[in-house]
């Protein structure tokens, strides 16, 4: 055996020298000699390319799999060597002042090495290194840990009296009390030893929960997958370089070794984690040949395809034809999703009597990203603080569904159920797109105060029952903006959602609807339309998956629109008192809107056709807050007609046309030195 691991060490010494480990080895060992401190541990992280290692030698490679803890010792010898050899640092004694860590750059892609969050058994004894995925839904703030300690002889005379015999450093799960305790001997005079406070090393340790992805596909609240499985959070200990890698809500990619904390008369499953990756989803590449063939269909006009596509979205929920204002707002939304900072964001509040069937579209429409987040009344909305159960008595930040729908959509229900302040801190968050977690020092054994800002990178749906009597909250006295009665809607939570949709209940919609819901209550899989068979629940997902990662640029034209109805609608929207209604963050979500409809429409370019179905729909949303402007557009301007063949289609083609010219008109009339058209132009 001994012959073995001697070999072994000639391998990785070789291994270090052709990976340039050897380099950095020598690099981070002048770091240490040139300081003027004294240590008692010297740590070294090497890292492992096993693909590397296992051509070079299969047994080293396989030992450092699966025997991680014994294998750092074979590097700690080599290194231990090297240093003496080339006096890389002077003050260095012993072997065992050395610690190694061994970082895996990736694990072989076979099952073995991969451990499931959410499969049983779980297996935590073999102290070998797995590869695992998950979503951080809580955080502990970054608390001290021992990393190494020396310890002397209490006996005078012994030899081990001085020196750094002696030494004791951190191996995965090892909790404090394991690594630094005081019923230690002396192996040579069975003394007791006692540490040398002097050269304890500290590090830093944070604490996560994790949980598997799988958790996403229960918080929707509706799905088609009927399988049922039991999900379970995990620990994960990030240590010193990887303290403050992740952030809350994201899904990563984990290597580390598994191992069983004994905390008390309790023992925990964790994971001492050495690599953190990022996972990012990557959309689909394609659409289906049907969508393709309807694009196809209708490329002579920019309004055809999504206005199709919004009147026979959602067949499985609502009969095609119906709520198509709403169900192309939907769709806007749905590929206006994404995880990056201060992106162009689309909120939607729908004021409606028909919170059933809006409730079930709604549900249905979360369901299409991987993202979409059902949140329980019962819980919170933003991230909650709470004392940490392991014992640490440290502050942990726990993840709620704003933040577990980070890049997706979090459906939020009725409004109206919810307490005043509740409301004002949605208020805050949809202004800022940020939550703030007060965390106070005197409870959490902290010295002061902490404030952490989490970014909330999610579109908020929610409706409001206009037939509710739940008003505990709100202003008693009945109040008329606009168009309809808000008295259940905080008016400053009113303007900064970015549509304000008034879903009104025609009777003409109950001959369609009312039958609609008896069949789907008789058989809820059957197909009532022949579009639900062509384009199904898959084909929407990969749709959206698609259009949603398009990267799309304003042209001059439809920026130009955009702009001179913003400045003529700051004119002529004002009141004696509080001056322009219209806020300054219309702008952001006229560019919002015209963005999404350019990816609803599977262009790359936003047109002036996309930016008057934005200008329609937030001149709209505006009419029902702040009543008519001069542009004095109709009660339901993106929809004016159903849409049931070829001639509707093109009169709705008409019909826009002529939106697009009074448009013009109104900005020419009351857009300040705005460049407008002539008849020729």
């Amino acid at each position: 055996m001994h012959r073995e691991i001697q070999r072994m060490r000639e391998i990785a010494l070789v291994y270090l020298d052709r990976s340039g480990g050897l380099q950095k080895f020598v690099h981070d060992c002048k770091k240490y000699n040139d300081s003027k401190q004294s240590y008692a541990v010297y740590r070294f992280i090497i890292s492992i390319n096993p693909s590397d290692i296992a051509e070079l030698d299969a047994t080293l490679g396989n030992y450092i799999l699966h025997n991680p803890i014994q294998a750092a010792q074979i590097f700690q010898s080599v290194c231990f060597i090297a240093i003496k050899t080339l006096s890389l640092i002077e003050p260095l004694q012993t072997e065992a002042q050395i610690s190694i860590l061994l970082k895996p750059t990736h694990l072989p892609p076979l099952p073995s090495y991969a451990l499931s969050l959410s499969a049983f058994p779980f297996n935590y004894t073999s102290q070998r290194f797995y590869v695992s995925e998950g979503i951080a839904i809580a955080m502990g703030t970054v608390t001290k840990y021992t990393q190494g300690a020396r310890f002397l002889c209490t006996e005078e005379t012994c030899p081990f009296s001085e020196g750094f015999r002696y030494i004791r450093v951190h191996l995965p799960g090892a909790t404090e009390s394991a690594t630094v305790r005081n019923d230690f001997v002396c192996s040579l005079c069975s003394s007791p030893l006692q540490e040398d406070m002097k050269f304890r090393v500290l590090g830093d340790k944070q604490i996560v929960e994790m949980i598997d992805a799988k958790v996403l596909n229960a918080l929707k609240g509706y799905s088609n997958d009927k399988s049922h499985f039991r999900i379970q959070t995990f620990t994960v200990f990030l240590r010193d370089e990887l303290a403050n890698k992740m952030k809350i809500g994201n899904h990563y990619k984990i290597i580390g070794i598994p191992a069983c904390v004994q905390n008390g008369s309790q023992a925990t499953a964790c994971i001492e984690v050495n690599s953190v990756q990022l996972c990012k989803p990557n959309g689909p590449s394609f659409v289906s040949d049907n969508f393709k063939y309807l694009l196809s269909m209708t490329s002579s006009s920019c309004w055809r395809f999504t206005a199709i596509l919004a009147n026979i979205f959602a067949s499985q929920v609502v009969p095609p034809g119906t709520y198509n204002t709403l169900k192309l707002a939907i769709l806007l939304s749905l590929v206006q999703t994404c995880e990056k900072e201060n992106a162009d964001y689309l909120d939607l509040l729908i004021v409606t009597s028909d919170t059933l069937v809006i409730d079930r579209l709604l549900n249905y429409s979360i369901c299409l990203l991987p993202r979409g987040i059902r949140h329980p009344p019962s819980s919170e909305i933003f991230p909650s603080v709470s004392k940490d159960k392991h014992g640490t008595g440290s502050a942990s930040i726990h993840a709620c569904s704003a933040v577990l729908a980070k890049g997706g959509v979090c459906y939020i229900a009725d409004l109206s159920s919810y307490k005043k302040d509740k409301l004002e801190l949605l208020q805050s968050v949809l202004e800022s797109r940020t939550t703030t977690v007060f965390i106070p020092g005197k409870k959490y054994g902290e010295e002061a105060d902490q404030q952490v800002t989490i970014s909330v990178q999610t579109n908020f749906w929610s409706f409001v029952d206009v037939d509710s009597s739940s008003k505990k909250h709100i202003q008693k006295d009945n109040f008329v903006i606009g168009q309809m009665d808000v008295s259940l809607i905080p008016p400053n939570l009113l303007d900064v959602f970015g549509l304000l949709i008034y879903d009104e209940f025609p009777s003409c919609r109950l001959s369609s609807l009312v039958p609609h819901i008896l069949k789907k209550a008789i058989n809820p899989e059957a197909m009532l339309y022949r579009v639900s068979q062509q384009f199904k629940m898959q084909d929407y997902e990969e749709f959206i998956l698609f259009a949603k990662n398009l990267h799309v640029e304003l042209s001059l034209e439809a920026e130009s629109l955009i702009q001179g109805y913003y400045l003529a609608s700051r004119r002529v929207r004002r009141d004696s008192v509080n001056g322009p209604t219209l806020s300054a963050s219309a702008l952001k979500i006229l560019i919002s809107l015209s963005k999404a409809h350019t990816k609803l429409s599977l262009r790359k370019k936003v047109l002036e056709e996309d930016a008057l179905i934005a200008i329609l729909l937030l001149e709209s949303s505006l009419t029902l807050k702040h009543g008519k402007s001069p542009l004095c557009v109709a009660p339901n301007p993106v929809f004016p007609f159903d849409l049931s063949d070829e001639n509707s289609l093109q009169q709705r083609d008409s019909y826009l046309r002529q939106c697009h010219h009074q448009l013009w008109t109104f900005i020419g009339a009351y857009g300040p030195g705005i460049h407008t058209r002539t008849n020729e132009e």
